[in-house]
């Protein structure tokens, strides 16, 4: 009896989730330049841990600059204006989606194709840096299907 009572416990602690929140990336992917010399854009999802923090930085080794950026539309027309640190509140879901949020990666090397990946580094204000391996998809391709 003693032994069912302790697997239906481990079964219910199971059950419960995977724990607190984790600061993660996923999602993500590079949409290259369709006009040489032109930037490249990244798409990804970013998942807020335990306490609040701010997304600073984004780097990658195959590209000269990296700008976080906030594409809009206001009286029928696009713009785009760069953004300071992205806030990332604790257990929320920030999206870097077209049409809004995104990074631009400047002077990027000119040997990247579609179907390589390309390891970006995030770093947030509470120290920590997350490396995640985006694939890269040409100008005119869809999206991926995550």
């Amino acid at each position: 009896m003693r032994n069912r009572l302790v697997l239906i416990a481990a079964l219910a602690l199971g059950a419960c989730g995977s724990g607190p929140p984790k600061l993660s990336v996923e999602k993500g992917y590079i949409r290259l330049a369709a006009v040489p010399r032109s930037p490249a854009v990244a798409y990804f999802t970013i998942h807020g841990g335990t306490a609040d923090t701010a997304l600073i930085a984004v780097s990658s080794e195959v590209s000269i600059k990296n700008e976080l950026h906030q594409s809009m539309q206001s009286g029928g027309m696009a713009s785009m204006k760069p953004l300071g640190d992205v806030p990332i509140p604790a257990g929320t879901t920030v999206a870097f989606a077209p049409g809004g949020k995104h990074l631009m990666l400047f002077d990027m090397n000119p040997g990247i194709k579609p179907g390589r990946v390309v390891t970006l580094t995030f770093t947030f204000a509470n120290n920590q840096r997350i490396l995640f391996d985006a694939p890269t998809i040409a100008a005119g391709a869809p999206a991926p299907a995550f």
